[in-house]
């Protein structure tokens, strides 16, 4: 909690003050190829001469965390079985409420909610920090998410140890367990010491790790990085800072310079190792206010330049992640850190460095004074949606949207998310041609349930879009003149993402259909002939 008299940080609930709000969603314009029509990728034209629309592709996403059991699973000691009937649901639900990103929270406490030969089974799972919960999590929720035509990103919290009673129950083979001297102890909690270089490469390993081992979509972090500070409390990092701080005379400085390198190695290290895996943070709303810094924002709060030493704006301005999601989690019009002003300041940082902006959200306030009624979301949105770099949203957390924030997400999802939205493109020159051709074999029969469609699985793609055109579209289409393809093939005749070889169109909407592939850098494939049921 910040102190002092403009305190903007909400008040957490037990242990949300250990989650992660962000969100992300691309306004790089990727292009696809619509025609030319082959097994093998087409070649030019290309992307280079057809765009998707801006508003047909959209982050829209939700963090589902791990700590505290906040969003799943409900509770620890659950059976696998239970577990996964569980996050089958909750992967349905992202479905149903026109999501098209989950953020799975994989590593809360310096442990693991996945198979690791690095660090134990986390505590969420079975109660008990390195209990064996009977399957890998991890690698369900991914498969399950791609199913369902979703995207899933690894949210690590880099650094975070646990409570004090975490602490005395720490599995045998935790990290911290073989090196004591990795962990800092602050404020009744515990921290793995950023400034210690075998911390960030040990971290740096965990993570690439689960790059390699698993086929996410992207790795994310949330805003914590050093602690939130706590009235008389310091973080004791003086053995690191004798050890390593030589060259700085600030120690401040120091601490966001090993932020810095820790963000920049990983960036580099998914780079030259799986390059479609997008990477992306949520730092605290407020970089700097305007009072520190003539280059921070017209605010007056806590900082989390100097409270995490999290220098977000560095890291825009090197490139050094692909997206961030600040969290904005204050109303239009609080004096203190208005979201209208902050929307413009981060849309104002991201111009030009091809780092993509998504909103992070507060459905958790959905009932609070300033957050009541329907609108409760949809006014941060009808503000950010006329910025033009805010390319999406993520909602803090998952089970907020259906619970507390049920009314307002459906009249958000009635105004906003009515049509669905391709998922943003990783980081990729705008010319880059798909990397998956046309899909085979697609066929539509109409019954009492709808319009049965079904194709031949295509090499190398990673889901598909499905959509119905009218009849000028349709031979728009058939022409394979890419701008008309381009033209054709809009958010309005976009039917949904699956990553199955079939769907079903349950509407009483009448038309021909197209289904195209995306590759796994997202990249759109080109377009098959359309078809029509009642033909």
């Amino acid at each position: 909690m910040a102190s002092g008299r403009h305190s903007t940080r909400t008040a957490p609930r037990p242990y949300r003050k250990w989650a992660a709000f962000g969100a992300a969603a691309a306004v790089i314009a990727a292009g696809y190829a619509v025609a030319g029509a082959a097994d093998a990728p087409a070649p030019g034209p290309g992307a280079s001469l057809c765009r998707a629309a801006d508003d047909k592709r959209e982050m829209r996403g939700a963090w589902l965390t791990t700590v505290g059991n906040i969003d799943w699973p409900s509770e620890p000691g659950l059976s696998a079985e239970e577990q996964q009937a569980e996050l089958d649901a909750r992967l349905d639900e992202a479905a149903e409420l026109g999501l098209n990103t989950v953020f799975l929270h994989v590593r809360p406490t310096t442990d693991a909610v996945y198979e690791s030969d690095l660090e134990p089974w986390s505590r969420y799972l079975t109660g008990e920090q390195g209990g064996d919960p009977g399957y890998d999590p991890l690698e369900y929720a991914v498969a399950g998410a791609h199913e369902r035509g979703l995207e899933l990103h690894a949210w690590f919290n880099p650094y975070r140890v646990g409570i004090s009673s975490d602490l005395e129950t720490l599995a045998d083979d935790h990290p911290v367990k073989e090196h004591p001297d990795w962990m800092v102890r602050y404020g009744g909690e515990g921290f793995l010491d950023p400034g210690n270089p075998e911390v960030r490469a040990w971290v740096t390993d965990v993570i690439m790790d689960v790059v390699d081992r698993y086929d996410i979509d992207g790795v994310h972090f949330d805003d914590f990085f050093y602690p939130y500070p706590k009235d008389g409390e310091e973080f004791d990092d003086d053995a690191s800072w004798e050890a390593h701080g030589g060259d700085f005379d600030d120690r401040d400085d120091w601490r966001r310079d090993n932020v810095n390198r820790f963000v920049a190695g990983i960036h580099e290290r998914i780079e030259e190792e799986k390059p479609w895996v997008r990477f992306g943070i949520s730092p605290f709303g407020i970089w700097r206010n305007a009072g520190s810094d003539p280059a921070g924002s017209d605010t007056d709060g806590l900082e989390s330049y100097a409270a995490q030493h999290a220098d977000t704006r560095t890291w825009i301005q090197d490139g050094t992640i692909d997206y961030v999601v600040p969290q904005l989690y204050w109303e239009r019009g609080f004096a203190a850190a208005d979201y209208e002003v902050l929307t413009d300041w981060w849309a104002d940082q991201v111009e030009g460095t091809g780092v993509d902006l998504y909103i992070g959200q507060a459905a958790y306030r959905a009932g609070e004074p300033g957050w009541r009624g329907e609108s409760a979301l949809s006014d941060q949105l009808d503000y950010s949606d006329g910025v033009e770099q805010v390319g999406g949203d993520v909602y803090f957390s998952f089970t907020s949207l259906t619970e507390e924030a049920a009314e307002a997400f459906g009249h958000l999802r009635e105004e906003y998310y009515s049509d669905p939205a391709l998922p943003p493109v990783a980081d990729v020159a705008p010319d880059t041609d798909p990397e998956v051709g046309e899909v085979r074999g697609l066929s539509a029969e109409t019954g009492e349930d709808g319009t049965e469609l079904s194709w031949k699985e295509l090499d190398g793609a990673r889901s598909y879009a499905v959509y119905r055109v009218g009849a000028d579209q349709a031979e728009a289409v058939a022409s394979g003149d890419i701008e008309d393809v381009c033209e054709a093939l809009t958010a309005d005749a976009l039917l949904g993402v699956t990553g199955t070889t079939s769907w079903t169109d349950r509407s009483d909407g009448e038309g021909a259909y197209v289904v195209t592939a995306l590759d796994r850098y997202r990249i759109e494939g080109p377009a098959a002939d359309p078809v029509d049921p009642r033909l």
